[in-house]
């Protein structure tokens, strides 16, 4: 655990960790009390100061940067410089905090809480580059770019989508020729995450032959001639995270710079969309209790009809209660598949499962909590229509909720009996 965890650190955050906490309780907080016993000592400190950070600085900038459309990049660097969740789940040797993926998933449904959109770009930064590449890298990679993604002085990402190879990954048509001690990198990465700001990317391609099945890993600086930043998409959800094109043209990567064997990227891959889509499932937990806690407050607290609040009424009873009772199910799931992970104990069927559940559940969720609003949940004066938004892309990427139903059945095919 990092020594900057303490109360002196989080009394920098705006107040003692204890008076925010009974501050929490007394308000809309009804889903994450208590519903999780924390195998780890860290856990609990750990979600407390994210919460106390996430409902303090990430809540109040939330609505204006999904209006602007812009990333917070300023705020981002202060999640290394402040309150130090880069590097998670790498060990202290290396700058890390060394957890669990438990506590990526804890700071990843407290942070989504408070903007998803956000938090979406921590999750590529953090899962997608940092976590990947320590689990694959070699030391020297690790001493080399581990520093400043930790600290925040460096942001990072991830391209493996194509423009025309999304779920079929092995189609993907970037390649990497051999040219005595570099590799010349060409192609290009669709709908890239933290793609405009990035500093350092790993990038999946071909070794020669795009005709090949087979799949090599890289990493890459953003500075390097040849590499080029296309436009940034205009989306329906997760707005304040930017997203863009990447262009390779003849980019000289050093060999020493390839993380996986050649051709053998795919597994490196596969593992790290495990905690992936784990993190993806988190953030339809901080979604779906964000939504639950203001439909809630609003039918029962906020709302009257008819001379009654309108918790008095079935139909408004039955969408709070099965969005409780949802919600309830699907984060014991991601906590339990959560603490089966590590980077040498596969759960292929498990991650999917998660994934699958959770952002379906989220849907429904944003979805009641508008319903329960009316014509309130509609307009932004409310979070919850920005929520629904948000929630639609978690089924979407980190593989297609579609590509979870097949990876699930064929898992189960060859699951022992």
């Amino acid at each position: 655990m990092k020594a900057g965890w303490n109360t002196a650190r989080i009394g920098t955050l705006g107040g003692p960790i204890l008076i925010y906490r009974a501050a929490c309780l007394v308000n809309t907080d009804i889903m994450s009390a208590n519903l999780y016993t924390d195998p780890a000592q860290a856990h609990p400190e750990l979600r407390e100061m994210v919460r106390s950070f996430a409902r303090s600085r990430i809540e109040e900038q939330a609505r204006h940067y999904d209006e602007k459309e812009a990333f917070n990049l300023d705020l981002f660097r202060s999640l290394g410089s402040e309150l130090g969740v880069f590097g998670l789940t790498v060990p202290a040797e290396f700058g890390g905090s060394g957890l669990d993926a438990v506590a990526e998933v804890i700071v990843h449904e407290e942070m989504s809480y408070a903007d998803a959109a956000f938090t979406l770009s921590y999750l590529a930064h953090e899962v997608l580059f940092v976590n990947n590449l320590y689990v694959n890298a070699n030391d020297e990679l690790r001493r080399q770019y581990l520093p400043g993604v930790i600290n925040g002085s460096k942001v990072g990402g991830m391209g493996m989508t194509e423009p025309a190879a999304g779920t079929d990954v092995l189609g993907l048509q970037t390649v990497a020729v051999r040219d005595g001690d570099y590799y010349i990198l060409n192609g290009s990465k669709q709908f890239i995450t933290n793609g405009p700001e990035g500093d350092f990317f790993i990038v999946y391609a071909k070794l020669d032959d795009r005709d090949r099945r087979e799949i090599t890993s890289f990493v890459i600086e953003s500075a390097w001639d040849g590499f080029k930043v296309g436009k940034k998409e205009q989306k329906m959800g997760m707005k304040a995270s930017s997203t863009a094109v990447l262009y390779f043209e003849d980019l000289k990567v050093p060999v020493t710079h390839r993380l996986s064997a050649e051709n053998e990227g795919v597994t490196s891959m596969m593992r790290n969309l495990e905690i992936e889509r784990v993190t993806l499932a988190a953030q339809s937990i901080g979604i779906a209790s964000r939504c639950l806690d203001v439909m809630r407050k609003y039918a029962m607290e906020e709302r009257s009809a008819f001379g009654k609040h309108l918790s008095a009424f079935g139909q408004i009873q039955r969408l709070i209660a099965e969005s409780y009772a949802e919600l309830a199910a699907a984060r014991a799931l991601v906590y339990q598949i959560a603490s089966q992970l590590h980077p040498e104990r596969r759960n292929s069927l498990g991650a999917a499962s998660a994934k699958l559940i959770a952002t379906n559940m989220a849907e429904r969720v944003a979805r009641s909590a508008i319903q329960v609003l009316g014509g309130y949940g509609y307009c932004r004066e409310y979070p919850v229509e920005r929520m629904l938004r948000d929630a639609i892309l978690l089924s979407i990427g980190g593989g297609t909720n579609e590509a979870m139903q097949k990876n699930i059945a064929a898992d189960l095919r060859t699951a022992a009996p």
